[in-house]
């Protein structure tokens, strides 16, 4: 790693996984602070102030949902959530309160360092467009996206995205009216070319269109998504 060295909080009550997580990321060259549970999240993300959050759903004390909020409200922080169940409705609460991404148990360590690096990087990507000074508007219809200060407008009204959210509508409005493959979008949102994680981008496409609008992202069964030009 270059630069200085980032901090992840991890959060598992499980202190096997709690564990090899912690060791594998520091590994990689992390400095790694850990919880295992609720409110010892909530404390030591106040703490410490990581970079990062790796967040496990099911927690003693409240569960990783109710993490996930309070820290969002304290300050935005990229949180990649664990969850047990393969269960869409879950996943889609986690993203609803703030996640930027999610894994299910059991999972491979290499894919999570993948993902953890791919979270940090989207956020250095966005502090850079932030202090470039570059506006960056761009208006479909009623809804305006201002790449530099990473917020969005729909109907006149500000609505808050994820990193991961944001990211997705940009890639999608940057070729608007064009079907974009689930495969492309994975490549080019998540940093992941080559891989098959589609559930993931469909997760991020509903939670998307929970904020922004269900009608605002067409779907081409089969094939990907678009976002639509027109206003609604």
């Amino acid at each position: 790693m270059t630069g200085p060295t980032r901090r992840i909080l991890v959060v598992e009550d499980e202190p096997v996984i709690n564990g090899a997580v912690t060791d594998r990321l520091t590994a990689e060259g992390y400095d790694v602070a850990q919880a295992y549970d609720g409110p010892a999240a909530v404390r030591a993300f106040e703490e410490q102030g990581p970079d990062l959050v790796v967040l496990d759903v099911m927690l003693p004390g409240f569960d990783g949902h109710e993490v996930c909020r309070r820290i969002q409200a304290v300050r935005p922080v990229p949180v990649l959530m664990l969850t047990a169940r393969d269960d869409e409705t879950d996943i889609l609460v986690g993203l609803g309160v703030g996640a930027d991404d999610y894994m299910t148990k059991p999972f491979r360590m290499r894919e999570l360092v993948a993902r953890v690096a791919a979270l940090l990087r989207r956020v250095d990507r966005a502090a850079q467009l932030a202090g470039s000074g570059t506006d960056g508007v761009t208006d479909l219809g009623d809804l305006r996206i201002d790449g530099g200060a990473r917020r969005v407008w729909a109907a006149g009204e500000e609505v808050h995205l994820t990193p991961t959210e944001f990211d997705l509508l940009v890639c999608l409005a940057a070729e608007a009216g064009t079907v974009l493959t689930r495969e492309r979008l994975l490549a080019d949102v998540w940093g992941w070319p080559g891989a098959s994680g589609t559930r993931t981008v469909d997760s991020h496409v509903k939670a998307l269109r929970a904020k922004i609008g269900s009608d605002r992202v067409r779907t081409v069964h089969g094939v990907g998504y678009a976002l639509e030009t027109g206003a609604r």
